[in-house]
């Protein structure tokens, strides 16, 4: 594993600090998920953590690129079976993550206020309607066996956003100047060590939670389904309103109409 520091914190401390088996910080990395499928496909450890300094070709969603600049977190974890389904993993980090943003920006949201971190189903996490957080989650099977799942999630915390991106996307920095990246890290991996013991479906808190957090309901969709969105399944499929009935999506890209 690579021997860099985050933050000027080397990676063997933060392996410990973070109570992880192994963390390997990169300068440089195609993508951290690719590298934690291959940490799983040589045995590496449920836990494992990767973080790189910038991607070169970082990737969200049905081959869409993320843009991974120095200053953001770009991080790959591997999780082992026995797991949740990738949809179910997914939702519950994007509301990990909000809490963490919210806790980064000093935030404390109120019955009044309500939350300023929201959740887009199925893998985006926004503050006040633009970008600030993205996940992935792929599987390796062998047969029907589950071997490893990889998540990557991309953070953005002070690195650039560009001009032509502004409108939509958002660094932590811009929200408040002293964001750093192991203010995020420190909160997020020991949350993430513990979503994969839960169960197989979303808890009647967690569902609660979402909704909450929810930025797509009651907003009119085009893809993958036309509609108005109408929240989420404990199996954390989308319920879409067609005007005819609420049909329910697991998967794919939403665009608003």
């Amino acid at each position: 594993m690579a021997r860099l520091e985050i933050d000027g914190i080397p990676a063997a401390v933060l392996a410990r600090r973070w109570g992880v088996p192994q963390c390997g910080v990169f300068r440089t990395l195609s993508s951290s998920l690719d590298a934690i499928h291959d940490l799983g496909a040589q045995g590496a450890p449920a836990g494992t953590v990767v973080l790189a300094e910038e991607q070169t070709a970082g990737r969200g969603r049905d081959g869409r690129t993320w843009r991974s600049p120095p200053g953001g977190v770009w991080l790959g974890m591997l999780l082992r079976p026995p797991l949740p389904a990738a949809g179910v993993l997914s939702l519950r980090i994007g509301l990990v993550l909000a809490d963490v943003v919210e806790a980064v920006l000093g935030v404390r949201p109120t019955a009044l206020s309500g939350p300023r971190a929201g959740v887009k189903w199925p893998n985006d996490v926004l503050v006040d309607d633009r970008k600030v957080a993205g996940i992935l989650c792929e599987s390796r099977w062998q047969g029907d066996a589950l071997q490893w799942l990889g998540v990557g999630i991309g953070i953005n915390v002070t690195n650039e956003i560009p001009v032509d991106l502004a409108a939509r996307a958002v660094a932590l920095r811009e929200l408040r100047p002293g964001a750093r990246r192991i203010d995020v890290l420190d909160q997020l991996i020991p949350a993430l060590l513990r979503l994969a013991a839960h169960g197989g479906q979303l808890t009647e808190f967690e569902c609660a939670a979402f909704a909450r957090r929810d930025w797509l309901r009651g907003r009119h969709i085009r893809s993958p389904l036309a509609g108005r969105a109408a929240g989420i399944r404990p199996d954390g499929a989308l319920l879409v309103d067609t005007g005819a009935g609420t049909t329910m999506v697991r998967d794919g890209h939403v665009e608003l109409s």
